[in-house]
């Protein structure tokens, strides 16, 4: 289960917003929002990796968001 706030924390830290990570994305906010909400929509590999182009995320830190290592 992907951890929610350390990404939220990962988006401040990179001066953007969740809105902003959604557009580049290319998907819809709304759709954004319900993957973050626990409990939501889980993100796809393709979303991991575009959102760890975007936030310019290590391996590691993606590995500690997005599958609990």
């Amino acid at each position: 289960m992907a951890k929610m706030s350390r990404l939220r924390g990962k988006i401040i830290e990179r001066e953007t917003t969740q809105e902003a990570v959604a557009d580049r994305m290319g998907i819809d906010r709304s759709t954004f929002y319900r993957k973050m909400k626990k409990g939501g929509n889980p993100f796809t590999v393709e979303d991991v990796q575009k959102i760890a182009e975007i936030l310019a995320l290590t391996s590691t830190e993606v590995m500690k968001i997005f599958f609990d290592m």
